[in-house]
């Protein structure tokens, strides 16, 4: 039993050893990269977590620029806003330079100077490095203000491609379109894109109803006849 016993204990330590021998092996042909890889694993986590914190900063301050450009525009402070838009729309990070000038025209327009709200509308449209949906409210901004501002054509130029059946802007394209129209005495043009816009399920309720208004004076006008 003795010798048993110690043949259990040498095949042990045994074991062990060729254990230690092959762990030894394995430390001296990988150590070396896994430590490195380890290293890399702390420094990319740090780099990534670094990454975000500066994100996250430079979005807060544009933000916050934004928001007090804002203010001041909500203030009556046209100039001054549109000085800290100007700022953000170089300096400012994310989508906040395309924000500020899309709020850049409307504070123009606001203050009563359309032609260069049109214009700034109009440079966004034709962007390519905007996305396409933003262009399309750039174009129908600037149809909007030309409604009151420019001619049935200025309007079309703009807005024409908007008033597709799977356009999503449709609705807003077909009333500056039917607006300018009856403005410049189209009353036929300007009744159908009425008539669009009243009978299109999809339509806001509140423009179904100032088209069903328009449509039925029009139609009591009898301009349309």
């Amino acid at each position: 039993m003795v010798l048993m016993m110690s043949d259990d204990s040498f095949i042990r330590e045994v074991n062990e050893e060729i254990r230690r021998e092959q762990a030894q092996a394995l430390w001296d042909r990988f150590g070396p990269a896994l430590l490195v890889l380890a290293i890399l694993v702390v420094l990319g986590t740090a780099a990534v977590v670094g990454y975000r914190y500066w994100d996250e900063s430079r979005a807060n301050r544009s933000g916050d620029a934004f928001s007090q450009a804002l203010k001041l525009a909500n203030d009556g402070k046209s100039d001054e806003a549109l000085a800290a838009l100007d700022s953000l729309e170089k300096d400012g990070y994310g989508a906040y330079p395309l924000l500020a000038r899309m709020r850049a025209a409307t504070v123009k327009a606001d203050k009563g100077d359309v032609d260069a709200a049109v214009k700034d509308f109009d440079d966004v449209a034709a962007d390519t490095a905007i996305p396409s949906g933003i262009r399309d409210m750039a174009r129908l901004r600037a149809a909007l203000l030309l409604v009151d501002h420019g001619s049935f054509a200025d309007v079309s130029s703009r807005v024409e491609a908007l008033t597709a059946d799977t356009n999503t802007l449709r609705h807003t394209a077909r009333e500056a379109l039917g607006l300018a129209a009856w403005k410049e005495g189209k009353s036929q043009d300007a009744l159908k894109l009425f008539d669009q816009i009243a009978s299109d399920d999809g339509a806001p309720r509140n423009a179904r109803q100032r088209a069903t208004l328009m449509s039925e004076l029009i139609r009591g006008s009898g301009s349309a006849s």
